[in-house]
């Protein structure tokens, strides 16, 4: 498996960043995720940062070297990240509780399926086009596409979440069937809400990942003024098995069978065994929570 990867996440005007993106690969499977923590609600950088932990953990669990089940791996990953969450708020005696969009693809052989929550979005760029794109689980892009007719109600508020105490409402796409130079690109809000499709779209086709996603993000922050939002990306490209070009991509070739490779950094990473189980997991997730309340005692 060989492919050219960037990621970036800018603060922007916030306070504080709320987005977490990371990827995950072994010699035959990548696992690409982004979360965009929701103001509104408390610590959404946390309710972000244990979806990717959580999904990171099953997937290193999973890949041996290969996720078998894609769509039912990414369908339960998710509920799982979203209970997570749940019961990280649940035990801290919370009475709102920490929610985040999530926006997760893997890819393997040659294909790639991702899956949704929210308005973080996946596009697929090829040969100039745009291919595809993931539609926001919000009042106005479901109103658009023909879904649901609302009158009266704020269109952009969206209408599900991890987190949040309603079961989350998810899509799973593909497989879609990857060629040398698609680019596939994950984002936050931050990024999409300043910036046209077109203009995304035309950044990923001039230009390596490596290029196109700082300008992007720059461009995001300067439209987006002194209360731009947080701005994360991460964007890969693919490349064949002959035709591997780029000096900066990553090659799976060398990795040994086992072996699982990860930008994502966290407590649960740290706890990873070969029989990783429910236990393991809870287990990592009270060493965050207890991170945390270190973190906030020191802050009183």
């Amino acid at each position: 498996m060989k492919f050219s990867v960037f990621q970036i996440s800018r603060k922007g005007g916030r306070e504080k960043n709320e987005d977490r993106m990371g990827y995950c690969y072994t010699r035959e499977s990548g696992l690409f995720v982004l979360a965009d923590g929701m103001g509104g609600h408390p610590e959404g950088e946390v309710a972000a940062q244990l979806a990717l932990q959580t999904i990171s953990a099953l997937y290193q669990k999973e890949a041996r070297p290969i996720v078998k089940d894609v769509t039912e791996f990414l369908s339960s990953a998710l509920m799982a990240a979203h209970h997570q969450i749940i019961r990280y708020a649940s035990e801290k005696g919370m009475l709102d509780t920490p929610r985040t969009t999530l926006v997760a693809a893997i890819v393997q052989g040659t294909s790639a399926i991702w899956v949704h929550c929210g308005d973080s979005r996946l596009y697929v760029v090829r040969d100039g086009e745009l291919l595809t794109r993931t539609r926001d689980h919000s009042y106005l892009e479901q109103q658009s596409a023909g879904v649901i007719r609302l009158d009266r109600i704020n269109r952009n508020i969206l209408f599900t979440c991890l987190g949040s105490p309603t079961k989350p409402v998810f899509d799973v796409t593909g497989p879609v069937t990857l060629q040398q130079g698609d680019k596939i690109l994950l984002c936050s809000d931050g990024l999409w809400g300043t910036l046209n499709d077109s203009d995304i779209v035309r950044h990923l086709s001039t230009q390596s990942v490596s290029d196109a996603v700082p300008e992007l993000v720059e461009m995001a922050l300067r439209n987006g003024g002194e209360h731009s939002d947080n701005v994360t990306v991460i964007a890969l490209e693919w490349e064949t098995p002959d035709a591997f070009e780029s000096t900066r991509g990553i090659s799976t070739d060398s990795i040994s069978d086992g072996v699982f490779a990860s930008t994502i950094q966290a407590g649960v990473l740290e706890t990873m065994v070969d029989d990783l189980d429910d236990a393991a997991i809870e287990r990592s997730i009270a060493e965050i929570n207890e991170a945390i309340r270190r973190s906030a005692a020191r802050k009183t």
